[in-house]
């Protein structure tokens, strides 16, 4: 079976090219030449800059970039309309001024066919970069694909490039007229991976990921230098040495040369008809290990490290909270009277504790001021945690509660904390440590409970605890 013929490109192939295309492992290899690109553009830039979280969990972001991607163009046509839906209302409240007073949207038409166009670029790269690059004919059926999935954003067509043969000049335009070194894009391509926390699925590696880091880091930096176009490393004077070109030469058609011996269950993140080419397996958990001091500063401040310091920058402000409510909503497919109720939930949450915890008065918390206010709030108000926290909780209880049974499920506690960052076994773990009388669905009751026993409790020995995983 040839290439052409696997990938669909042959004309009556086993499936969509453009399915096939984004679905192969090796996508990943142009995944951060993809983000570069669209956070050179001033706006992108400065909604991810003001709002996203891609310092401190680049990972998630590559990961919803991906999950978001197959969703659109490797799912039936219900699907993508929710996540047409779920880009808009998780867009509408990205807007504000960059550093320059230029007023920014994510709505913005002309934004987000650029931000469309790149991923269709990078599929294109893909082909390109591995020295098989796609026919003529073969670019104008996956233009023709793309353009069909791209129709559900309703998006004046005028703002696309309205054949495949015009995408590079469209590509070359906008890198000329518009796009800028910004801060954004350089800290994609030199500093967030230098600091990025250990992936979730790193396994025993994980205690050599400081070393690792450095190593993938520099891998990355000098790929991506490689194999960004010609016309964006001339405007803004990257460098291509021979060795990264070597490189380049070499990890793209080594990639296609191993994707091509493979059986589809390892050569693709999902098959031609949008299902998951690789399910994870469970692993037994381990049982947690009892301790007998007061960790609750220790696992406090773990917990405002992994999950309150969104935009990573080592304080709480509004933006961490806005974040957070974004990652909650993200999976779940709720309407906007849903999303709004979470917002407004983490939002009341921020308030609490910026009232109880900004002891300098800067409008910011730091995580001494966290841990040093909640210990203390917890242990002179039985009260402390309904205020805030437990408004946040119950609002994703709720949320989560997709069929309104008023209990969660284990698919529905998934839904919530799971995606392909999270090991099955993890969740299955969780899910067991909250279900406390073991039937199979968590109460509301059950669920504010873990919550409560991980900022209360003084050893790991109780169930709560293991929020951030087993001790």
């Amino acid at each position: 079976m040839t290439e052409s013929t696997r990938t669909g490109t042959g004309g009556s192939g086993t499936g969509s090219v453009l399915r096939r295309t984004l679905g192969e492992q090796r996508i990943a290899l142009v995944a951060w030449r993809l983000l570069v690109l669209q956070n050179a553009h001033p706006a992108v830039a400065a909604g991810v800059s003001q709002l996203s979280t891609y310092r401190s969990h680049p990972w998630r972001r590559i990961e919803h970039t991906m999950d978001s991607g197959r969703r659109l163009f490797s799912a039936d046509r219900e699907a993508l309309h929710l996540e047409v839906q779920r880009l808009a209302r998780s867009h509408r409240r990205i807007a504000g001024v960059d550093d320059r007073g230029r007023p920014y949207t994510a709505l913005d038409p002309a934004v987000r066919v650029w931000v469309l166009v790149t991923l269709y670029e990078a599929m294109t790269a893909l082909h390109a970069l591995a020295g098989r690059p796609l026919r003529p004919a073969q670019l104008d059926r996956l233009y023709r694909e793309f353009r069909t999935v791209c129709a559900a954003f309703e998006l004046p067509d005028e703002l696309f490039p309205p054949t495949a043969a015009d995408v590079p000049g469209y590509i070359s335009a906008t890198i000329r007229d518009t796009l800028e070194f910004t801060e954004a894009a350089q800290d994609m391509l030199y500093t967030v991976l230098t600091r990025a926390p250990a992936p979730r699925r790193l396994g025993r590696l994980r205690p050599v990921w400081p070393l690792l880091r450095r190593l993938v880091a520099r891998f990355l930096t000098t790929l991506t230098l490689a194999d960004l176009p010609p016309e964006f490393r001339a405007k803004f004077g990257l460098p291509r040495s021979r060795g990264a070109a070597v490189l380049s030469w070499v990890v793209h058609r080594g990639a296609r040369a191993v994707a091509l011996q493979l059986p589809d269950r390892l050569r693709y993140r999902t098959l031609s008809d949008g299902g998951r080419a690789r399910p994870q397996q469970a692993r037994a958990p381990r049982p947690a290990r009892t301790l007998h001091r007061d960790n609750r500063p220790v696992r406090m401040a773990a917990f405002y490290r992994q999950v309150m310091d969104q935009t990573g920058d080592g304080r709480l402000t509004s933006a961490d909270f806005q974040a957070m409510a974004h990652n909650i909503c993200w999976p779940l497919e709720l309407d906007q009277t849903g999303e709004s109720a979470v917002y407004a939930a983490f939002d009341t949450w921020w308030h609490h504790l910026l009232a109880t915890m900004d002891a300098d008065g800067n409008g910011e918390i730091s995580c001494e001021e966290f841990v040093t206010a909640m210990l203390a709030g917890i242990d002179r108000d039985p009260d402390y945690l309904d205020q805030g926290l437990h408004v946040a909780v119950r609002a994703m209880f709720r949320a989560a509660d997709l069929d309104h049974s008023g209990l969660l499920d284990a698919e529905e506690y998934r839904t919530l904390f799971g995606g392909s960052r999270v090991h099955p076994a993890e969740l299955t773990h969780g899910f067991r440590q909250l279900d406390t009388d073991g039937d199979g669905q968590i109460t509301e009751e059950e669920f504010v409970r873990g919550f409560t026993e991980f900022f209360t409790a003084r050893t790991e020995s109780t169930a709560g605890t293991q929020l951030l995983g087993r001790p």
